[in-house]
């Protein structure tokens, strides 16, 4: 049976494990792999916010920055002070960074303000390695921060989050997204999953970030190429042991096209969603505390069923 958590956010307490919380996406990028350049638009972006809410999404994950396979990223300054100190030291070595935090915060701050206008009770979490980027989305109305990174790109974010007092979603990635095609294979990827979440968390909490604000991400794809996300699927309820809620992002991957492949050939984004499903309803039936997700309403009603399922169990 799933655990039953309090999450404690910025201004609120959600309670993880009655039923399947689902966080819908919304990508306000140029690039992002499966919907970018949609919601570059802070109207279309908000547009799109409310008719996740309306389908009944719990938590809106608004992010500014895509990190798609292939995508530069590096280790953020935490301020512009930092970046022009950086940039003395290396020269054209300074390392890259895709998106400025100056860019990030430009996307973003329009679409959380909007949507707090419309809508004060939505539930936003902003998608970000930055910790200039999340605390200015946490001021706006963020109530949680969800990290790709683990928390480890930006030596300034931890400090920020236990600061602000927000909920965390602290995702695991196997390397960064320009070296993904390059990695090695992993020995155990569940065992490396549990141990590296295990030991960032806990960092985490040194830092000063409050336990009960933690969230824990397997990062399914990040750094994991096609089969080797399989044993995270079927061993997913092992994730259990670290004691926390967990959330799972598998929506459009591209090992759910690849599990679907005909004649040689991976699945379509568009032809992806049924199998999504199926693989949505066994992370729940495993102990998933939220679905993020860019197909909301088909989402819901999967948890629902399978909420129905794991109660009369």
């Amino acid at each position: 049976m799933r655990a039953v958590f309090q999450w404690s956010l910025k201004s609120r307490t959600l309670e993880l494990g009655k039923r399947t919380l689902i966080m819908g996406v919304v990508n306000v990028t140029p690039d992002s792999f499966s919907d970018g350049g949609l919601y570059i638009d802070a109207e279309k972006a908000i547009a799109h916010a409310l008719g996740l809410i309306d389908d009944g999404a719990d938590i809106i994950d608004i992010g500014g920055e895509s990190t798609r396979p292939g995508a530069a990223v590096s280790d953020a300054p935490a301020t512009t002070e930092g970046r022009i100190q950086e940039l003395k030291v290396y020269g054209s070595r300074a390392p890259k960074i895709a998106v400025s935090a100056e860019e990030e915060l430009r996307r973003v701050l329009p679409v959380i303000a909007g949507l707090k206008k419309l809508r004060p009770e939505a539930m936003i979490s902003i998608d970000t390695y930055k910790a200039r980027v999340a605390r200015a989305a946490v001021s706006a109305g963020a109530e949680i921060v969800n990290d790709v990174s683990g928390l480890r790109w930006d030596s300034e974010m931890a400090k920020t989050l236990a600061e602000v007092k927000c909920g965390v979603v602290l995702m695991h990635m196997r390397g960064r997204p320009e070296e993904w095609r390059t990695l090695p294979p992993p020995v155990d990827i569940v065992l490396q999953v549990k141990r590296e979440l295990r030991e960032w968390m806990e960092g985490a909490v040194v830092a000063g970030v409050r336990r009960e604000k933690i969230a824990l991400d397997p990062g399914f794809g990040f750094g994991k190429n096609f089969e080797q996300n399989y044993p995270l699927l079927a061993r997913f309820q092992d994730l259990q042991s670290l004691g926390m809620p967990l959330l799972a992002g598998t929506s459009r991957k591209s090992f759910i096209g690849r599990m679907l492949a005909k004649n040689g050939k991976d699945a379509a984004i568009p032809d992806r969603l049924y199998g999504d499903l199926a693989v949505q309803t066994a992370l729940i039936m495993k102990g998933a505390h939220i679905l993020r997700t860019h197909d909301v309403k088909a989402a819901v009603d999967a948890a629902r069923v399978t909420d129905v399922i794991l109660a009369a169990h």
